[in-house]
């Protein structure tokens, strides 16, 4: 479930078209492994933009969340 909850997560990055989170969360969908630079990816993002209001602050927060089934 967790895992499903993830991948949902990280298809939204990668079409979000935001290179930033976009190429790492393609990469990693496309089953290269790429887990500490999507981290590092997400965690610039949050820095970035994570409190814009816009529909990716809460998706941040959950990926942070479930990075564990990375």
């Amino acid at each position: 479930m967790e895992e499903h909850e993830l991948r949902s997560i990280l298809k939204r990055f990668a079409d979000s078209g935001w290179e930033l989170i976009s190429l790492p969360a393609n990469a990693y969908l496309c089953g290269e492994s790429c887990k500490d630079e999507l981290i590092s990816a997400v965690e610039q993002a949050n820095e970035e933009c994570g409190s814009c209001g816009c529909e990716y602050d809460a998706l941040y927060r959950r990926f942070f969340a479930l990075k564990h089934v990375l």
